[in-house]
């Protein structure tokens, strides 16, 4: 719906009240749409709608695998953690159940098998036997719940040596040895994908620049559906390219953990050797990381079928497009034609630079210039911004000839002439980009433009029930919390500045060496306690002090006269004493 209300040549404006005859006109073209099976541009939008909705990263998926697996352990986890057994055969009720446990959470043979359940009991015994049940029952469940995963992953451990040394793994599939095969395999039929699609777009767009060029050749292609198929290769070869990226991480990990297990595995054999007995200490936590890189190993296999299925799932949507343009046809339409691939293009514009000093007003990016040119938040995922619009066409962008960057956002182009037009009037051409993408609404998503889309909702005017689209508010309510402490206290009670505090308390610690406590114990005190305290008594004391008092004296007011002089030239001062008597005051 939302596809057929923003293309332009369906004439649907958002801010119009739809009136039953555009309603309907509306669901038949939504209908003739859908059932167009003939039109790669639905096939465009079917992929993107499955890739979304089924497409997870390595976090995610593994995230969400290991939620699924505390699912199902959930319910035997339980039921150990909250009995309470009082008699020998409860005992043993619980002891299978954590056997249960720990063979189901390692994932290491059918649970149905009894050799694999045999095995797993033999591990656990050696790390847990019967007899320590009176104290794991008496734990805390959280100190259960705990020592369960620990026992799993040494129970992992264990096994894992045993089949190595050829002991024992019953059961255990050589993971390292299948995701070695599989990933060559997986990297192939991408690459073979890849290149298939890669071929097909450069083909398209060969024919596109053809129509452009040569009117007769424009009527010849125009009842083709070239664009809608230009756009469906592009987002398939999009999404493959995730997915390999996804494939080479898998591969680089699978490389980075044979190491690890190898190597631990050689130090757990020198340090078992043919010993009867070893040192806990030293073995457990070697189990335990062959555990932790075992689990990934599997987590490895789950991302490795999962972009398998995706890869394969994946092939049906370009499926229309092929069929549209068979190999026969397309060697017939591009006879004598020139067929260019991207690094074609690309190398052809090697060595254009735009000179920047003729746009003083736009700020130009080169890639020798800036750090982190990999992450710029480059538009129209990388093709030129302006032939999408003008020509239509998804053309490779070269950032060495400069990349624009406009109201925060970065652009590249496929030549130097393109990006001059572009630079001249950005906001027109992003416009024309925004126009080309509602009359072919898989472009949307291809060239990540939905921050240019505002959602159109379905409202019901009251009183008449008139349906009419209008555009939604983007309002919400957000609210944003700051840790007062983020990172855990550092500070160290036992620590002191002062060298002579720390030489008291070595002094003390030295004398506590040569001490020696006694005690003895009688008939008399036998389960007595001795209680004494000593107080000070209390004392009368009493002082007495001087007698306050107190003097005034008379404030002195002495006066001059004659300090100015006169007419005389002799000066003759007069001075009057007017203070008071003491005995007066």
């Amino acid at each position: 719906v939302k596809a057929v209300v923003l293309d332009p040549r369906n004439d649907f404006n958002v801010d119009q009240i739809l009136m039953e005859k555009d309603v309907q006109n509306l669901i038949q073209l939504c209908v003739t749409r859908l059932l167009d099976t003939t039109n790669p541009s639905l096939s465009t939008i079917k992929m993107q709608v499955y890739f979304d909705m089924n497409y997870a990263s390595r976090a995610e998926l593994l995230r969400e695998q290991h939620h699924v697996l505390e699912g199902r352990l959930a319910r035997v986890l339980r039921e150990i953690t909250d009995s309470r057994p009082r008699v020998q055969e409860d005992m043993e009720n619980v002891y299978r159940k954590v056997v249960s446990y720990v063979l189901l959470s390692s994932g290491l043979g059918p649970p149905t098998d009894i050799q694999v359940v045999r095995e797993v009991t033999a591990a656990l015994q050696s790390v847990f036997p019967q007899t320590e049940m009176n104290t794991f029952i008496s734990l805390s469940k959280k100190n259960k719940e705990q020592q369960l995963k620990n026992l799993a992953m040494l129970v992992t451990g264990i096994r894992l040596y045993n089949k190595e040394c050829g002991k024992g793994g019953t059961s255990i599939d050589d993971l390292p040895a299948i995701l070695n095969e599989a990933i060559p395999s997986a990297t192939q039929t991408l690459d073979e994908g890849l290149n298939t699609c890669q071929v097909r777009a450069h083909q398209y767009t060969a024919l596109l620049e053809s129509m452009q060029e040569d009117q007769d050749r424009c009527t010849q292609l125009s009842s083709f559906k070239l664009k809608e198929a230009l756009f469906n290769v592009r987002q398939y070869e999009a999404f493959l390219c995730i997915l390999l990226s996804d494939v080479i991480t898998s591969a680089q990990e699978v490389e980075k953990m044979n190491v690890q297990f190898a190597a631990t595995m050689e130090q757990l054999k020198n340090t078992v050797q043919n010993k009867v007995s070893v040192d806990t200490n030293e073995v457990f936590p070697l189990f335990i990381a062959l555990s932790d890189l075992w689990t990934g190993f599997q987590d490895e296999t789950l991302l490795l079928r999962f972009l398998t299925n995706m890869t394969n799932n994946l092939q049906q949507f370009s499926e229309i497009q092929s069929q549209l343009f068979p190999e026969d046809v397309l060697s017939s339409l591009l006879e004598g034609m020139t067929v260019k691939s991207d690094e074609e293009r690309i190398r052809e514009t090697k060595g254009t630079k735009m000179n920047v000093s003729d746009f003083k007003n736009q700020e130009w990016l080169f890639p020798e210039t800036i750090d982190n040119f990999d992450q710029l938040p480059i538009q129209y995922h990388s093709f030129c911004a302006h032939a999408i619009g003008v020509k239509g066409l998804t053309l490779p962008g070269n950032p060495a000839i400069g990349i624009l960057k406009h109201k925060e956002r970065c652009y590249v182009f496929s030549s130097e002439e393109a990006a001059y037009l572009f630079a001249q009037d950005p906001d027109k051409f992003i416009q024309l980009n925004v126009e080309k993408a509602k009359e072919y609404a898989e472009l949307i998503q291809l060239l990540e433009l939905r921050y240019q889309f505002e959602d159109l909702v379905s409202c019901t005017q009251a009183g008449n029930g008139v349906k009419f689209l209008i555009k939604t508010t983007i309002k919400c309510d957000g609210s944003t919390q700051t840790d007062t402490h983020i990172l855990p206290p550092t500070i160290v009670t036992s620590y002191e500045w002062n060298e002579w505090e720390l030489r008291r308390k070595a002094i003390k610690l030295a004398n506590l060496r040569r001490r020696l406590t006694h005690a003895m114990q009688t008939e008399l005190s036998h389960m007595r306690r001795e209680n004494s305290t000593q107080v000070y008594l209390p004392k009368d004391v009493g002082t007495q002090t001087k007698r306050d008092s107190a003097t005034n004296i008379p404030r002195p007011q002495i006066f001059l006269e004659g300090l100015r002089g006169g007419a005389s030239p002799t000066t003759h001062m007069v001075k009057v004493d007017l203070t008071r008597a003491v005995d007066e005051t």
